[in-house]
Formats: structure tokens, sequence, C-alpha cells
């Protein structure tokens, strides 16, 4: 028997159908997939978390340790007072503490040198030449009985080549027609002016300890005939340092010193001054 056509569905009616199953599909889907539980991270994808250090406040106990614990500069003392003149017991006092390491008690009062020994120090208000006819007024007369070679009459020491040229310069008024030798190491070799002072007499020396002392060692200048010995004591270079402010030279002026100088100030044939 053949049905009839109304009984059969139409096309129309299929395709409503199959939207309809289509729509449930889908929201059946987006359900499970609104429902679906979400996985809890793992301990390892934890992201780290930022460590801050927070600085410690400096109390004022803090910030007087600090001010204690910095060394004062020679500017510093310098821009609070003024500048005084170089005397006898300073040059003791620096002696004392220079040879207390490595000396005795009864070796530290062989150093004591006289208050005889000692010539009027530089009061700040003198040239070079004008201290130096102070000291030795009878300068011409001693330089034309001086006939000695591999010796002066009086030595000049500071701290620098520089320095020694500026003093040879200052000093055209108080040296006359006096034999002046530069006794430095900046481009003068020892040996040459070891062949200098064997040729001719020199009269007025002025140099670096270090290379006075290097003379001496090698026998090309005799302490002996010496009769002054200044030191360019007040002076200062740009830092504001004196010569005996300076620990090499320090150290250098103190050898020399003990190579036949205080024997010499202790027999009164040798005078010390601090320009």
């Amino acid at each position: 028997m053949r049905r009839p056509k109304s009984w059969e569905p139409s096309v129309q009616s299929k395709q409503v159908e199959a939207a309809s199953d289509g729509e449930g599909r889908g929201d059946t889907e987006m359900m499970q997939q609104e429902t679906a539980p979400v996985p809890a991270l793992s301990k390892k994808t934890k992201q780290p978390k930022e460590c801050f250090l927070i600085k410690p406040k400096e109390t004022s106990e803090d910030a007087t340790k600090t001010r204690k614990r910095r060394k004062k500069k020679i500017t510093d003392v310098l821009a609070k007072s003024e500048p005084k003149p170089g005397t006898p017991e300073d040059l003791q006092k620096l002696m004392k503490d220079y040879f207390s390491s490595n000396r005795s008690v009864i070796e530290l009062e062989e150093l004591n040198l006289p208050d005889s020994c000692f010539l009027k120090a530089n009061d700040l208000t003198h040239s070079l030449s004008s201290y130096l006819k102070e000291i030795c007024p009878k300068w011409v007369k001693l330089r034309k009985n001086h006939s000695e070679k591999k010796s002066v009459l009086m030595l000049i020491i500071c701290g620098s080549a520089v320095r020694a040229l500026e003093l040879i310069r200052s000093m055209t008024a108080f040296r006359g027609d006096s034999k002046v030798m530069k006794l430095f190491a900046k481009h003068i070799k020892v040996q040459e002016q070891v062949k200098l002072l064997e040729k001719r007499v020199v009269h007025l020396g002025v140099g670096t300890p270090g290379r006075i002392k290097e003379l001496i060692k090698q026998g090309g200048l005799n302490l002996n005939p010496l009769k002054f010995l200044v030191f360019d004591w007040n002076w200062r270079d740009q830092k504001l340092r004196r010569m005996m402010d300076i620990p090499e030279i320090r150290k250098e002026v103190f050898e020399l010193l003990e190579m036949g100088v205080f024997s010499l100030c202790k027999s009164e044939s040798l005078k010390l001054g601090l320009f």
C-alpha cells in the first residue's frame, strides 16, 4: 500500500529538525566547556616574588663615627689656622719619632742635638738671600778661604729638583761670585757630579737629600769642611706639603743626618738652619 503524501515529512520539516538538533548539541557542548574544571597551577609554575632590601636609616651615632674615621688633611688644618714657622724643636721631635722604632732610650738621648748647633730659624718674613745674610754675615771672607775640592761650605736641602732651581735663582744677591752646584738627580748623572766636584772648588750646593746621600756614599762629597746645613723647611708644594711632610723625603733626610752630620753638629763645627 502506498502511504498518502500527506503523511511523509516535508523537506522543510526535516531541515527544521536538523537545525534544532544542531542547536541542542551546540548548547550541550557550550555547557560542557563552561562547567569544565580549570586545571590548578602547579607549584613549579608559580611566579617568584620580588625581594626589596631596605637600607637602615643612619643614626646620629653612625654619622659621628664616620666623621671620626675621616683622616684630617693638611688643607683642612691650614684652613683653620695660619702656617707656623718651623723651629729646632720640630726637627728634634721628628727625629725622635723616626728613630724611636729601632733605637733604645739611651741611643735616642744620644741623638739629641745641642741648642748651640741651631741657627736662628726663618720667621716667614725673609727671602732666601736675606736669611742667608743673617745667619752667615761673614760669607765673603769664608768663601775666599775655601779651596778644598770635593766639598762645599753650605748645603741647602730641598724636596725636588724644580724647587732647587728656584732656590738657586733666588739667592743671587747672597752668593755673589760663589760657585754653586746643582745636587739633584734630574737630567744629571751621579758620575758627572762626582767628576765636577773633583775638578773644581764649589762653595754652595743645592739639592735633594737622596742625591747628596749618594754622592757621600761614592766618595764624591766630603762633609768635614761643611759649615752650614740649611733645610728648605717652610716652603709648601701644590698640595700644601712641606718637605718633611713627605715620608720618602723625611726618610732620606734622617739617613743623611746619620752619615756624619750628627757628629759634626755635636763638635759644633756645623750649624743647622731652618728656612
